[in-house]
């Protein structure tokens, strides 16, 4: 017992923050005790940490948030990604960004303000096939999105089978080029300290530079999928985690995007050349990025249901990939030797520092400064200022 006070004792503040941080990802008590426990070694009650909360100014139900600010936040994410996100989603998004606000209330604005996206989603349930994985990082599952490429955008992803924690989703202005697919490969493998035991991808050949680096890491590994085993092959419509993924995407992002490109279009602003491509990119790839970025960290932290048929997993991704064991499964990373992921890097082409051809993005910044025209901050803003750019740039050509 004075073991666990003095380890408690010793790590408060980061305990504090670490339980801050669980907090505003919408784990529940039962989920907080167990990360806790597996992560700070430090076991603690219900009671000492509803004590912790109450310290820390930490309430689920306690001093909700003004109705009037919630209306507006949620309008707000309608407003600028569509009407597919559900209420489940928006009540974790509207935790992560501060506010204090049941899954009821979060539900019944829906059905107020937004009675056309209730309706569609109701109207787009499937069945899913069923699925097994025998714990993290034993099929990474990866693909790239073409919906926005006729503009410009590729974006690529990956997904864990196991958890489906989402190990990238980057935008760029390409997801077919087999080096650029690698980097994110790489990054990833660097970032975690190994690579998976396999992974699942179609033929397309941006995945060959994937496929010899996960063979080249796994080739001294005595596991049976190690070596030219490690990499799977297969259609990319029966790819089913991260095809599943894409239609969240969809869902709360890109379906926005593709109805803004498509007004840019039909005003005639897009014609789908080289320069009203490279303008979108330069006006808009960083802001997808960022959306995309709060898309994986909502998903990476929402709670997927358990199914009838029990055949998968069922909790946070974040949790069922960083703490396997509470799902009485095995993490199946498999190791990497720091050299050779060196080796690979050097035959990697990470993103360019500059979103979109390089002489088009010296001129619109040439453009900007001498205008005092500011870098967008949302999408109506970026729309805006790629019909200006294009129509001084059209003066000069």
């Amino acid at each position: 017992m004075e073991a666990t006070t003095h380890t408690v004792a010793a790590e408060k503040p980061d305990l504090d923050d670490f339980i801050k941080l669980c907090f505003r990802l919408s784990l529940s008590n039962k989920e907080i005790l167990a990360v806790v426990a597996h992560r700070a070694q430090t076991v603690m009650s219900i009671r000492t940490l509803k004590s912790i909360c109450r310290r820390l100014g930490l309430y689920r139900r306690k001093n909700q948030s003004d109705l009037g600010e919630v209306l507006a936040f949620i309008q707000q994410e309608i407003m600028t990604s569509g009407q597919m996100q559900g209420y489940r989603w928006l009540h974790l998004r509207a935790i992560q960004k501060g506010f204090v606000v049941s899954q009821d209330t979060i539900r019944q604005i829906i059905k107020m303000i937004d009675p056309v996206g209730v309706e569609l989603r109701r109207a787009r349930r499937l069945r899913r096939r069923q699925y097994s994985c025998r714990g993290p990082n034993a099929v990474w599952h990866m693909d790239g999105y073409d919906k926005l490429k006729p503009y410009g955008i590729g974006i690529h992803g990956c997904i864990d089978g196991f958890s489906r924690y989402v190990l990238w989703a980057e935008a760029y202005t390409t997801n077919n080029g087999p080096k650029v697919v690698a980097s994110y490969f790489i990054k990833t493998v660097s970032r975690i300290g190994g690579c998976p035991e396999r992974i699942r991808a179609d033929r397309g050949t941006e995945n060959g530079h994937v496929e010899q680096m996960q063979m080249f890491l796994r080739r001294n590994h005595s596991d049976s999928f190690a070596g030219d085993k490690s990499f799977l092959y297969g259609r990319s419509t029966a790819n089913q985690r991260i095809e599943g993924w894409w239609t969240t995407l969809r869902k709360q992002t890109a379906q926005f995007w593709m109805n803004l490109f498509q007004t840019l279009q039909d005003d005639g602003h897009f014609t789908g050349n080289f320069l009203d491509k490279s303008l979108i990119q330069f006006c808009i790839l960083n802001l997808m990025q960022d959306e995309l970025d709060e898309v994986v960290n909502t998903w990476n932290s929402h709670k997927i249901r358990s199914r009838l048929t029990g055949d998968a997993a069922s909790g946070r991704p974040v949790v069922m990939y960083s703490f396997p064991a509470i799902h009485s499964a095995e993490d199946r990373l498999k190791s990497a030797e720091m050299e050779e992921v060196i080796v690979c890097m050097e035959e990697c082409t990470p993103k360019a520092p500059f979103p979109c051809d390089e002489t088009v993005f010296e001129l619109c910044c040439l453009l900007m400064e001498e205008n005092e025209w500011h870098a967008p901050s949302d999408p109506l803003d970026a729309s805006d200022l790629y019909i200006t750019l294009r129509g001084e740039i059209l003066k000069i050509v």
